[in-house]
């Protein structure tokens, strides 16, 4: 077996081909991942402009006037505004251009107005809420980077420099095959004690659809080579990545190992000597990837985040967002194999920094899922790494 660090250098050097984009609407674009560096094309604002409702004066009058008339208003939106002249004003709302000669705006608050005069009441420093020219942005300035994921504030900024539609990067398509004849649908009636749940299927297609994928869902195929075959076939047809559960051991019923390999699909590596999902396996077929993973339900759900989420993050232009980040253990940790080793526990953010424990996390089989419930992380421990004590720096992939 080749070790986890070999495993993720060849699966970085993977070729997966030019960026493939497209243009949405931008009120469609929520989630997506930006194909291309947002630049504003003029300043943001362009003219100076009122940030509450008050009165536009020349600042310099407060020295020479207690009182000054009012010339007339400027409602936000206004497309003729009266110029400012010494001992003059005009009151000005939110929002509105601020009018030629004026320079600070005063409050409503801080006057009082009588016989079509305002009497300053509280002064205020020059420039006093008026937002000036290129507050917000400027030209040439780029607003969003290339491969930022689209958010609220995204599209807000989208709909300020009025982008009507953007250019993205297209979702990977990956399916999902679940491999068994022990494994039932979700609300099918179980016959016998030896059939277990398809969690695997639902799980892996939650996690696609969270990474910003598009989930392909192709069910259960039983133990039959050409059934499972066909399935595959079916599948590279219609994704970019086809990840299946199951068949990848040393059983007489693993067939999925020797499948992928007659399916014309070069095997980039098989096993890896980590804990859980030893015996991965990764392989392209042309422009198309493969990844099959183990059967245990906690086993495939950490393999397809370690092995199908930088992949599917590569093909979107974007960072993987299970990058390993550093926490300190609360308590002693004893390492249970020469593995690397990919550990359950709790995540928190205490004094400034993250911690990790294990409370209430149970040992056994690759299978206990539930070990991923709560604000649950992966503790990374090397293959060179024994035992740790508590307050050990560790790596952790928070989910």
């Amino acid at each position: 077996m080749i070790s986890y660090q070999t495993s993720q250098n060849m699966l970085s050097l993977l070729p997966i081909g030019a960026l493939r984009s497209e243009r949405l609407f931008i009120s469609s674009a929520l989630g997506r991942v930006l194909a291309e560096d947002i630049i504003a094309d003029e300043d943001y604002p362009t003219h100076p402009m009122s940030a509450m409702d008050g009165y536009a004066v020349i600042h310099a009058d407060f020295a020479e006037y207690k009182a000054l008339s009012i010339l007339g208003d400027n409602p936000a939106g206004a497309d003729e505004v009266d110029v400012v002249e010494s001992g003059i004003c005009i009151k000005t709302f939110t929002g509105s251009l601020m009018p030629l000669g004026s320079d600070t705006l005063i409050p409503i608050e801080n006057v009082s107005v009588q016989e079509g005069q305002i009497l300053i009441e509280k002064s205020v420093p020059y420039g006093f809420a008026v937002r000036p020219i290129a507050e917000s942005y400027r030209k040439g300035e780029t607003l969003i980077s290339r491969g930022s994921t689209i958010g609220f504030a995204e599209v807000g900024v989208l709909a300020g420099i009025n982008r009507v539609m953007v250019r993205v990067c297209q979702r990977p398509r990956v399916s999902v095959i679940a491999t068994g004849s022990e494994i039932l649908e979700v609300g099918e009636v179980a016959r016998h004690a030896g059939q277990i749940r398809s969690s695997n299927s639902y799980t892996l297609e939650a996690l696609v659809s969270q990474l910003g994928g598009e989930p392909v869902q192709m069910g259960i195929v039983g133990d039959n080579e050409n059934a499972i075959m066909e399935r595959f076939e079916e599948a590279l047809h219609s994704s970019d990545i086809v990840v299946s559960t199951g068949g990848v051991s040393v059983g007489d019923y693993d067939f999925v190992k020797h499948i992928v390999p007659a399916l014309g699909a070069e095997v980039i590596f098989k096993g890896v000597n980590i804990k859980p999902g030893q015996h991965v396996m990764v392989a392209q077929r042309g422009s198309k990837f493969i990844i099959s993973l183990p059967g245990f339900a906690y086993s495939s759900t950490v393999t397809f985040i370690l092995y199908v989420a930088p992949l599917m993050a590569r093909m979107m232009g974007c960072t993987n967002p299970y990058e390993p980040i550093e926490a300190t253990l609360k308590v002693p940790f004893g390492k249970r194999s020469n593995k690397s080793e990919f550990t359950a526990c709790n995540l928190s953010f205490e004094d400034g920094r993250y911690w990790v424990d294990f409370e209430g996390k149970k040992t056994g089989s690759s299978a206990i899922l539930t070990n991923l419930l709560g604000n649950a992380a992966l503790m990374i421990c090397g293959e060179d790494d024994g035992d740790l004590d508590s307050g050990t720096l560790v790596r952790v992939i928070k989910l």
